[in-house]
């Protein structure tokens, strides 16, 4: 078919604006601490998953295809905080959450504290398309997983030594700091629950993500993140990842964002639709949106992290506070960009 302006309808298509961006965690990623060996793994690792997103959009594909295609990635690889690579509880077991958003029909999918799920991104996917349910957790997660066809992984899958001895070195941090009794006393605490709460914002135990946002050449946005949690976390702690609006959020024609940060700030600043309010209700660029939550919001509450952002005309923002973001983007006809630091 061919348009009054001479144009091919596929020629229309491609014409059309698509992007992806993903990241894998931010935190204290000093440059000191990582050799030159392995930041070419982190960037190695991260060209190939935005590749694969970017690949299926290249080729008209949808874009939930190409956030799963990109996570997946990031999920079997040990170098992030998500399957394979997924930290430790307290208890020296792995708890994993991960969501799922598709902005063309604002169907969510959302599991929490699954531990023999290969990939959890999948399995936010499976929920979201065949169950009448958006979070399931749990034991309860698996048993559906299994009328699914899933095949459980054991829990020792995600075994990794790098994150063994980030737990040991977590723990013994605690159990100073929980038996300074001068720490406590001037802090007026007793109680060794609310120790570690404390312990929690003063330790770098609390980052650690993956996700990505995609927008389509149809104008579909999809956005999905996955993690393993919070270093030695207890008491079955579920943080922002798998939280609709906190740690994910997609709307057609507005945006799309996954977070990674000190998930209960997320969840209480309700960080990944707030951004995109600023931008459906105050007009303002996903650049300017993003900004203002992470870098204004974010920090006089006192919280720690990042997103990556997407509009519907496939502008993207990566705003973080921390030292580093692993993060990548891709758009339409131009290389990957490929960061670790705000200078690259």
């Amino acid at each position: 078919m061919v348009l009054s302006t001479g144009l091919s309808v596929n020629a229309v298509a491609d014409d059309k604006p698509f992007s992806i961006a993903i990241h894998g965690g931010a935190g204290t990623i000093s440059k000191a601490n990582l050799t030159q060996e392995q930041q070419q793994a982190y960037r190695a690792k991260l060209q190939e998953a935005v590749d694969a997103g970017y690949k299926i959009l290249a080729k008209g594909g949808d874009s939930l295809d190409a956030v799963k295609a990109s996570i997946n990635i990031l999920e079997d690889s040990p170098l992030f905080n998500a399957g394979l690579g997924a930290v430790y509880t307290f208890d020296g077991a792995h708890e994993l959450d991960a969501s799922i958003m598709d902005g063309k029909t604002m169907n969510a999918g959302a599991v929490a504290g699954v531990k023999h799920i290969k990939n959890p991104i999948d399995l936010a996917i499976t929920v979201m398309e065949k169950s009448p349910h958006v979070m399931l957790s749990g034991q309860g997660a698996e048993e559906f997983a299994l009328t699914q066809g899933y095949k459980l992984v054991p829990a020792n899958h995600f075994d990794t030594e790098q994150r063994y001895r980030q737990l040991q070195s977590a723990k013994e941090k605690i159990r100073k700091a929980e038996s300074n009794t001068d720490y406590h006393a001037s802090n007026g605490l007793g109680h060794n629950y609310q120790q570690s709460a404390l312990q929690y914002s003063e330790f770098d135990y609390k980052f650690g993500t993956v996700g990505a946002v995609a927008l389509d050449k149809n104008g579909n946005l999809a956005a999905g993140t996955s993690t393993g949690g919070m270093t030695a976390k207890r008491f079955g702690r579920i943080g922002d990842s798998p939280v609709i609006g906190a740690g994910t959020y997609a709307e057609n024609g507005v945006c799309a964002v996954s977070a990674t940060g000190h998930g209960e700030y997320f969840i209480r600043y309700h960080v990944a639709g707030d951004i995109c309010a600023k931008v459906k209700y105050q007009n303002k660029s996903i650049i300017q949106a993003a900004d203002e939550v992470i870098n204004q919001r974010l920090i006089t509450a006192g919280g720690t992290g990042g997103v990556i952002a997407i509009d519907q005309r496939g502008n993207i923002a990566t705003p973080f506070n921390t030292e580093g973001m692993y993060r990548a983007t891709r758009k339409n006809n131009e290389p990957a960009q490929v960061m670790i630091w705000s200078d690259l």
